[in-house]
């Protein structure tokens, strides 16, 4: 039997030491093969970590060393210290052979005892991990940070998940795990890397947290989205206005201007504002439209009533940002909406299209990043239901 889902936990080191997008670019290049169906954060209690750390044995020997490594890693990480648990991500991958992809791409925690002079890079654990031996002891591992984890074999890797589901049903999506000096100062705001950042495998998801990650902000919340119409309608709902409002009579404008050059007329003042109203609405709309149609893969007028509390079409990542000055830090990094006249360095400049096709979403305010959060239902996440559904397939 083989494992069409599967998963990778990154590592409360991992996510400390913002190495988060560097390892997401690696798996979303090398897995092109694979969707990556579910994204959550969790805080992982003592009797989860125990469990998971148990699976290690379980499934690869009481004896293993690697196995006993494992297990002591994560007992001594997993585990909450000082009263605090810890970050760790789970990703879910769905595909042919899910399990054993990621296995590859993960690397082995013990390949071989290479010096630096012959690590590779290969995998994830070559680029980012560390398996430092005694020099007065080969056989001693002194020092021992594997990056991630994803399971041996497609039997833990069923045992895991059933693990996980569980554990996400009693969890909420957002950790809360950090007590700050100056709790007053604290915002969380909310991004959402768009779905021009997975029409095809690419390092940009990654690229772009791991450029978020120069804020020093903590990632504290993150789903996969498939925006509905009406999320999306309500969502972008205070654009609407401007685009008819604001922008439509400049749009309705050029338009009354482009008959006159073509056809060497010109209109009568009432005849003019007839136009400038008619194609100003008409234009703001279709742009609403387009906007929506884009971050969900339908256009509400295309999308009928009864259809659009449906799924979307296309994948959006939603990630909760939490910091003193959030909402500033993550907006200066993310550039303005217009990539064209975004500073060198930012997330539009580099990856932007153009206003629509603009790579990312950032709350602009703290109240605008409470409303979107319960736009997107952050505190909902679909990965225990992947799950669940996957699980139930096999036992029909």
């Amino acid at each position: 039997m083989s494992c069409e889902l599967s998963y990778i936990l990154f590592t409360p080191y991992t996510i400390a030491r913002s190495r988060t997008g560097g390892v997401l670019s690696r798996l979303l290049v090398r897995l092109d093969d694979l969707e990556l169906v579910g994204a959550r954060m969790i805080a992982p209690t003592a009797e989860l970590a125990e469990a998971y750390a148990r699976s290690q044995t379980d499934h690869m020997g009481a004896d293993d060393p690697v196995a006993k490594m494992k297990r002591d890693y994560i007992l001594r990480t997993f585990s909450p210290s000082a009263g605090r648990r810890h970050r760790v991500l789970v990703l879910l991958f769905r595909g042919k052979d899910a399990a054993s992809k990621l296995r590859a791409v993960a690397g082995s925690v013990f390949p071989e005892k290479r010096d630096l002079a012959n690590s590779k890079g290969e995998t994830i654990r070559d680029t980012y991990g560390d398996l430092v031996f005694d020099p007065n002891d080969p056989s001693r591992v002194e020092y021992f940070e594997p990056v991630v984890f994803t399971p041996v074999n497609d039997e833990q890797c069923l045992d895991d998940l059933r693990l996980f589901r569980d554990f996400f049903a009693g969890e909420p999506n957002i950790v809360e795990n950090m007590a700050y000096d100056n709790p007053e100062k604290i915002e969380r705001t909310l991004v959402i890397i768009k779905p021009d950042n997975w029409v095809v495998p690419s390092s940009r998801p990654g690229t772009i947290i791991d450029m978020f990650s120069r804020t020093g902000l903590r990632i504290i919340g993150t789903k996969i989205l498939q925006m509905s119409v009406a999320q999306g309608l309500e969502f972008y709902g205070p654009v609407e206005d401007v685009l008819i409002n604001k922008l439509g009579p400049k749009f309705g404008a050029d338009a009354a201007d482009t008959l006159e050059d073509k056809f060497k007329f010109t209109l009568s003042e009432e005849a003019r504002g007839e136009i400038v109203r008619a194609f100003g609405t008409a234009y703001g709309k279709d742009q609403f439209n387009q906007i929506v149609g884009f971050m969900t893969g339908v256009r509400p007028d295309e999308c009928p009533i009864e259809d659009r509390d449906n799924l979307g079409k296309s994948k959006c990542m939603v990630l909760i940002y939490e910091g003193e000055d959030a909402v500033k830090k993550i907006r200066d990094v993310l550039g303005p909406t217009d990539p064209t006249k975004a500073p060198a360095g930012t997330v539009r400049r580099e990856f932007g299209s153009n206003v629509m096709v603009n790579t990312a979403h950032a709350s602009d305010s703290p109240d605008n990043a409470k409303r979107e959060m319960g736009i997107v239902k952050i505190e909902q996440n679909r990965s225990g239901e992947i799950i669940d559904a996957f699980l139930k397939t096999l036992e029909k």
